[in-house]
């Protein structure tokens, strides 16, 4: 069992950065694959990027060159740095782990404006 907690939303304006954090419990955070996922208004939710136990990435394409995510096992922290934002950035930003079972945070706010 792992939970999971983001910070670090905000209202940025396009062109901004803002940098996500996930703190997750427990002492097997290493094992999990960790992602962040974020849902707009009347959207589906969808991959922004994905970081495998071994740390090998990957983004969805409108993401890649603009947002890095990392993780920090010693602190049991995944992060999404995200620059040059732009207003279809806003959304719902959520923290996802995996191990036998998905996980989820409660979500994180992000608001571009234009």
């Amino acid at each position: 069992q792992v939970q999971l907690v983001e910070s670090g939303g905000g209202l940025v304006q396009a062109g901004g950065s803002l940098r996500l954090s996930c703190a997750a419990s427990g002492r097997t955070f290493s094992r999990y694959a960790m992602a962040w996922y974020r849902q707009a208004p009347g959207k589906q939710r969808e991959l922004v990027a994905s970081i495998s136990t071994v740390g090998s990435t990957n983004y969805a394409d409108s993401m890649k060159g603009r947002f890095t995510i990392s993780r920090d096992n010693a602190k049991n922290t995944v992060y999404l740095q995200m620059n040059s934002l732009k207003p279809e950035d806003t959304a719902v930003y959520f923290c996802n782990a995996y191990y036998h079972r998905d996980y989820w945070g409660q979500g994180t706010q992000v608001t571009v404006s234009s």
